[in-house]
């Protein structure tokens, strides 16, 4: 039989590696519960299992403890991924947030939490992001994916209208196309994931989800597929005030709000 390859690259696969990486899913000893039961693993060679430890902690910093997590998530932040970062003399927070801000949080009598603030490694996030989204197309339909993934992250709140209004479409967009397919995973409360179905151009989605409530939504462009010009998009891209319409919702982009006859002659992208 030939030897497989890695799931990332063509060199020869040495090991297996865990899809989402196995760090992120709390241990027994921490949260009462098992949650490393039938993880997902591909083939994977030395310097994409192994070699990306670094990485992996630095996912894992990332997405524990993040507001919007569920009771699982903030159990695995002030217990192994609290350990991580004070073996580390709190290097992997500093890797992992720039610009810090701390605050004192009072959710109870007498009961007080630290928070802190600051601007994720987006670079770095996408890179894990797309190592994962290969990582579950490999491990769900037996094939390596070769093309382009265009990843969004849901989770984290952008100031900009117009970002923050396609995180909304965006959103919105991938629940309506997946309304009533399961979100697959064995550990759907720590991780899951769905696929819409390929388009007429073979462009399809893929849904992440972390600890019930951080989503990463990826754009997957196989190669050789030819990706359609958008017109709408190009009129937002050029500064045009734009609005997108998803059954009864309006998405608008570039909106002025000084102005008023302009808005109702907005172009429109259904």
């Amino acid at each position: 039989m030939p030897i497989p390859t890695c799931y990332m690259c063509d060199k020869p696969a040495t090991s297996r590696e865990h899809v989402p990486p196995q760090c992120i899913f709390p241990e027994l000893k921490d949260v009462g519960a098992d949650y490393r039961r039938n993880l997902l693993t591909v083939p994977s060679c030395d310097e994409h299992n192994s070699g990306k430890a670094a990485d992996d902690e630095f996912l894992m910093v990332s997405l524990a403890g993040i507001i919007g997590n569920n009771s699982i998530g903030y159990l695995h932040k002030f217990s192994k991924v609290n350990r991580a970062i004070y073996r580390s003399s709190f290097s992997l927070l500093n890797q992992t947030l720039k610009n810090q801000k701390w605050d004192v949080i009072e959710f109870g009598p007498n009961k007080f939490i630290d928070v802190v603030w600051g601007t994720p490694d987006y670079d770095r996030l996408l890179r894990c992001f797309d190592r994962i989204t290969r990582g579950i197309h490999m491990a769900h339909f037996g094939q390596k994916f070769s093309g382009q993934s265009k990843i969004i992250l849901g989770y984290i709140p952008s100031e900009s209208p117009n970002p923050a209004e396609f995180q909304r479409f965006i959103r919105d967009k991938v629940a309506l196309e997946l309304a009533g397919k399961p979100r697959l995973g064995s550990n759907r409360e720590v991780f899951n994931f769905q696929f819409t179905e390929p388009d007429q151009l073979g462009l399809f989605l893929l849904h992440l989800q972390f600890y019930g409530g951080l989503d990463v939504y990826v754009s997957l462009i196989p190669q050789g597929c030819q990706k359609p010009s958008n017109l709408a998009m190009l009129f937002i891209e050029g500064g045009i005030e734009t609005t997108f319409t998803l059954g009864e919702k309006e998405y608008r982009f570039n909106v002025d709000n000084s102005s008023t006859t302009a808005n109702r002659d907005a172009p429109r992208a259904e």
